[in-house]
């Protein structure tokens, strides 16, 4: 049985037999889950926001990785698919979401002078981990396929999350 630390550390070395035991694994979600929070408080944290900015970033950071999720999922199976694509929205959230692991990291930002560098080095460790969370997820032979599927799928994700805030911020006027 693997610990939730355990899963942690494997999935920032980018562990690609990780990354199939939480594609397979259905009770790993809630986990997956749990990476994200992690992962946005200790931005929040390492960046020295308030209770109102974690509050929102984690918000934020759950809703992008259901719509980065669901985006993939979409791209991946249908606009993209190799011949042996097989996955499930599920699969994506459990991969993608331990993907968000290395961002624990950031919590280390509190240190002067490090946050800039933490954000930077963890944001590019993230999206090469999603890649690998992404090329097994949608049984890709190909790495560069997957590293297409991940630039769509998050730059697509951005847009529709800063659509969504420009409308919450718009309601709000």
């Amino acid at each position: 049985m693997n610990s939730f630390a355990d899963r942690l550390i494997r999935a920032s070395r980018l562990d690609v037999s990780l990354y199939e035991e939480v594609e397979r694994d259905r009770n790993a979600t809630g986990q997956a889950l749990a990476v994200v929070a992690l992962a946005s408080l200790a931005t929040g944290i390492g960046a020295g926001g308030g209770l109102l900015g974690l509050a929102a970033g984690l918000i934020a950071s759950l809703l992008g990785w259901y719509l980065w999720s669901a985006l993939t999922y979409w791209i991946g199976t249908r606009i993209l698919p190799e011949p042996t694509t097989q996955s499930s929205l599920g699969e994506l959230l459990r991969t993608i979401g331990f993907a968000q692991a290395p961002g624990i990291l950031r919590v280390l930002g509190v240190i002067p002078g490090l946050q800039v560098i933490l954000a930077l080095a963890t944001a590019i460790w993230m999206l090469v981990a999603a890649v690998v969370a992404i090329r097994q997820a949608l049984d890709y032979q190909s790495t560069w396929r997957a590293v297409l599927v991940v630039i769509v799928g998050w730059l697509a994700q951005l847009a529709l999350l800063a659509l969504v805030f420009m409308v919450l911020l718009a309601a709000r006027s």
